[in-house]
């Protein structure tokens, strides 16, 4: 293998686990407002570095500016997505999960 190959291969890798985590994260946590942290940067960074192998996988090409310029687009509308989700929730009066003060393990 190539240390392009490699380099490739650890990027989805990593991809693949960061958005694993963010479907963990959506099915796991509790409310609207952890479920929305942790998916938006778990599925931004996971989005990233898979658009980043396939900016290599392309090498220097028109391909690979794309490739670039939707992880500058993810990085910018994912989290600003996330903050419009939390304050709609926030202004329906959707209140934080807390833990109950007499249910401490």
């Amino acid at each position: 293998m190539t240390p392009r190959e490699i380099a490739v291969l650890a990027l989805v890798a990593g991809g693949a686990f960061f958005a694993f985590v963010a479907a963990v994260g959506l099915l796991r946590l509790p409310d609207v407002y952890t479920r929305t942290h942790g998916a938006s940067k778990s599925d931004t960074l996971g989005a990233g570095l898979a658009l980043a192998a396939v900016a290599i996988t392309f090498g220097f090409d028109l391909s690979s500016v794309k490739a670039a310029l939707l992880v500058l687009f993810m990085f910018i509308t994912n989290p600003t997505a996330a903050h419009a989700i939390a304050r709609a929730a926030e202004d329906q009066g959707i209140e934080p999960w807390t833990t109950d003060e007499g249910d401490s393990e």
